[in-house]
């Protein structure tokens, strides 16, 4: 029941995400640069915490865990670099843009959104402290899925009341997902895989994605303070709970 809670706060964190990139493009970069810290912090004082502990009581070789890390990176840096098209670079390919290309990449940012969901309710099946430090960085990402949803619907010439609708799709989706894990428990010898993939994931999309989108254009001392804080907020909690 925890999972599906908080599954349904990504829903108004991504939804929110959405309209924010409407009214606020000036400020996109300030949340972006905490939202990394924060996920920075989730990977280095919650999971991997996790994974070590798992590993020390199932006697799992510690590789394993490091190579889902690895494909999870790998897997969704190739994903957002073959289905996102041209994400980072429209403005520069005005020609490039079709309604189309914007409604692909938003549908293929609400698969990712359902994956998220999954996440926080197989974090839940690990522990509660696991599932809540999975959903405060699936949270704080899901903001940004949001603004990625409309910026790509609208990038490529879709109207702001379908990026809207398109926006609710992706909102919603992560309580699909958590509402899923309701009908099946994995072992511990799959959680432990999939949390190093969960991580492999978040490094990539806070390292990879996020960070370097925030310092494209706005790089600062401010900004860099921010990503320390998330990242600082983060630890306090693990270390509370």
């Amino acid at each position: 029941m925890q999972a599906i809670i908080l599954s349904i706060t990504t829903f108004f964190s991504t939804f929110f995400g959405g309209l924010f990139a409407v009214k606020f493009k000036n400020k996109l970069h300030l949340i972006m640069g905490f939202t990394a810290g924060v996920i920075l912090g989730v990977v280095a004082f919650d999971i991997f915490p996790e994974i070590i502990s798992m590993v020390n009581e199932t006697g799992i070789k510690p590789i394993e865990p490091m190579i889902a890390l690895v494909v999870g990176f790998l897997l969704f840096h190739i994903l957002e670099k073959s289905i996102v098209i041209h994400h980072g670079h429209e403005s520069d390919y005005a020609e490039h843009k079709h309604p189309h290309v914007g409604i692909l990449s938003a549908l293929a940012l609400a698969g990712h959104s359902f994956m998220d969901g999954v996440g926080i309710g197989l974090g839940f099946q690990v522990n509660p402290a696991v599932g809540f430090l999975v959903a405060i960085a699936v949270i704080s990402h899901d903001f940004t899925d949001g603004m990625n949803t409309v910026t790509l619907m609208l990038l490529n010439h879709n109207s702001t009341k379908k990026s809207k609708i398109f926006l609710f799709i992706d909102s919603f989706t992560p309580i699909l997902g958590a509402l899923s894990t309701l009908f099946f428990k994995v072992s511990p010898h799959f959680l432990i895989l999939y949390l190093g993939f969960f991580a492999g994931f978040l490094l990539y999309i806070g390292a990879s994605d996020i960070l370097p989108e925030a310092h494209s254009k706005h790089s600062s001392i401010k900004l860099i303070g921010l990503t320390i804080l998330g990242a600082a907020l983060i630890f306090l909690i693990t270390r509370a709970t």
